[in-house]
């Protein structure tokens, strides 16, 4: 990686919430009314989320300086996590010395035939993913099935 190397420390593992947390209470947050009947509690809180995002994209300029890199969006559920990660990272761009040129591509997964899971996985939109050859590669997604956004890692 260009640039200077980060040493690993337990805050870039992220935070870890034990399986029995209970979350916060809703009464702590704002939320739209015709979610109430449908939420429990808050487990991560919008705000967490955001310097989260801030400091992946502070990681991501630290270890890849002047590199070109091609954001890849898993659409549909990664798309607002891959514009706030580019707009984090657009702002450290304007506020540093350092550039980090970027293209943002877009595709589509699908497990699912019909209603039924199936062991296949089948990429659209990737009808020309050999620009990606030789580039840096970040990959956002969105796991539908488990709720949670996540990076899937700079490659």
């Amino acid at each position: 990686m260009a640039g200077r190397e980060r040493k690993q420390t337990d805050l870039d593992k992220g935070i870890v919430i034990p399986d029995d947390w209970p979350g916060y209470p809703l009464d702590l947050f704002n939320s739209p009314e015709h979610y109430c009947e449908d939420l429990e509690c808050v487990y991560i809180p919008h705000g967490v989320i955001m310097d989260r995002t801030e400091r992946l994209a502070r990681n991501i300029m630290d270890d890849l300086g002047d590199h070109d890199i091609v954001v890849l969006c898993v659409l549909k559920g990664g798309y607002q996590f891959c514009a706030d990660l580019v707009d984090c990272i657009k702002v450290l761009c304007r506020h540093s010395n350092k550039t980090l040129p970027m293209r943002v591509d877009f595709i589509r997964l699908k497990s699912y035939l019909n209603d039924q899971s199936t062991q296949d996985l089948h990429i659209e939109g990737a009808e020309n993913l050999s620009v990606l050859s030789g580039k840096v590669k970040i990959f956002s997604a969105y796991l539908n099935e488990l709720g949670i956004i996540c990076l899937l890692g700079a490659l």
